[in-house]
């Protein structure tokens, strides 16, 4: 069953957040990952205005997706985000059957 990333977050320092965007994509997709929405047009229709964007993964099972956020890769790549580049909230959800 697929599982998506949800992740929404606050920029702070758009140098150093590059550099951890730079990395994600090819991170994600050796777990099987797929990007569905990253960035773009969004409208907040309930709470707090704190995040201004917006990130959707799709990924072929919980686990994978899981095994993903936890591997020593995208942790070194979120070193330059976690340094005070950006405050991101982040969920793993499996999909409805």
């Amino acid at each position: 069953m697929p599982a998506y990333w949800v992740a929404r977050s606050r920029i702070s320092d758009p140098v150093e957040y590059k550099k951890y965007t730079d990395l994600v994509p090819a991170i994600i997709a050796k777990y099987g990952g797929r990007v569905l929405a990253r960035g773009g047009r969004y409208e907040i229709m309930e709470g707090p205005h704190k995040f201004h964007r917006f990130v959707v993964i799709e990924f072929p099972t919980l686990e994978q997706g899981v095994a993903c956020f936890r591997s020593p890769e995208y942790d070194a790549a979120a070193s330059f985000r976690r340094s005070g580049a950006g405050e991101v909230e982040t969920v793993m959800v499996e999909g409805a059957m």
